[in-house]
């Protein structure tokens, strides 16, 4: 009975950081959210394969090797997800839907054969976060149950009707998206630019909820938070003159995003790997630094993509603009529901491979977007 109690807690280790006693109902909630972003995107893509992948039927054969992979690699999971533990099974699950949305941006039969291998990979994929999610969710369940006196049955009921609840709901949101995409024809460069514009918000809304809250009061106090969002905007204003001024195109654009992601990046990457408090002159110098730098890349961020969404959308700029306040609004909103429940070591985390990826599909825009003639180099 003690072993299988001790199999419990392991399975259902925290994806919050939460004083003791914790409550398993916020792990839950994060759980449900995880899945409605994941699946939102993936159920899009899966609903269209037949339509928009039609050429040589790759869709429809790509969806037949994906179902096809899940079925005989399902048979393993159960070991593969016990050996792992069921939460880094839900992170490596994970992976196989990035890579088979991602292959969906250049879908092929041929060189580099994105869609099949992408759908074999996910199908393996697939069978480990469905198990990871089962076993986290039952053994969060029983152990919220057991800490806080409560009947197991109804307690299971409760966390499995809020999971698959939430989870229903990205057939609306994910078809919904696609829906607004697809209005005007499916544009490519819209969808690679999309993280970016997402991660733009989410930077925003780290100074503002993580950064004040989390690096500067620590070390200055709260008085000292004025002082830093000082020089962070001041730091902002002079990089969006600045930045303006040097852009000219698609070219431009991309050498002034790159250098603005690679300032943020580098104040990540510190953050998670080599930051703590400092005192003395040199601590209280820091969270001002960092301030400076992060208006770099947030200056940067705002003109550059005001004036690729003018250059590639001059034809539908109603249409790219409300795209950039829905993305921007949406990813801020996240930042402020999250932050006071994961660690700034978490968070961190969020945000670099938030910024990773959405500059990486950036860099990818420039190389296969067909550039208009308004476009100058």
């Amino acid at each position: 009975m003690d072993a299988r109690r001790d199999d419990e807690e392991a399975a259902a280790a925290p994806l919050l950081a939460a004083p003791a006693p914790r409550s398993h109902a916020a792990d839950v909630h994060v759980l449900s959210a995880a899945f409605v972003c994941l699946f939102s995107a993936y159920s899009a893509a899966q609903n269209l394969q037949s339509t928009v992948n039609d050429e040589g039927d790759l869709g429809t054969v790509s969806m037949g090797v994906l179902y096809t992979s899940f079925t005989l690699f399902a048979v393993a999971a159960s070991p593969v997800v016990r050996w792992l533990g069921a939460s880094r099974a839900l992170v490596i699950g994970t992976s196989g839907y990035l890579l088979f949305i991602l292959a969906n941006l250049v879908p092929t039969w041929c060189v580099p054969y994105t869609m099949v291998p992408a759908s074999l990979y996910l199908g393996f994929t697939a069978s480990i976060i469905w198990v990871g999610q089962g076993t986290y969710l039952t053994s969060a369940a029983l152990s919220h149950a057991r800490d806080n006196s409560l009947p197991d049955g109804p307690t299971l009921g409760s966390f499995n009707g809020e999971f698959w609840g939430v989870f229903a709901s990205t057939q609306v949101i994910g078809n919904l998206i696609s829906l607004a995409l697809l209005r005007n024809g499916k544009d490519r460069r819209m969808i690679l630019l999309i993280p970016l514009i997402a991660y733009s918000g989410l930077q925003q809304a780290f100074v503002w909820a993580v950064f004040t809250k989390s690096i500067v009061t620590p070390v200055l106090g709260i008085s000292g938070v004025g002082g830093a969002m000082a020089i962070y905007g001041a730091s902002d204003v002079v990089c969006s003159l600045v930045a303006g001024r040097f852009t000219s195109g698609l070219h431009s654009a991309t050498f002034i995003v790159s250098v603005g992601a690679i300032v943020q990046a580098v104040v990540l990457f510190w953050l998670l790997l080599f930051y703590s408090p400092v005192e003395g002159l040199l601590g209280a110098a820091i969270p001002l630094f960092i301030g400076a730098l992060w208006g770099v890349g947030d200056g940067v961020l705002n003109t550059q993509l005001s004036a690729l969404l003018g250059l590639l959308f001059e034809d539908v700029k109603e249409a790219a603009f409300a795209q950039l306040k829905v993305w921007q609004s949406g990813a801020i909103a996240v930042i402020f529901f999250l932050s006071p429940s994961i660690t700034l070591q978490a968070m961190l985390i969020l945000m670099a491979a938030s910024l990773v990826v959405s500059f990486g599909l950036f860099l990818l825009l420039t190389l296969v977007v067909e550039k208009p003639s308004s476009i100058r180099a």
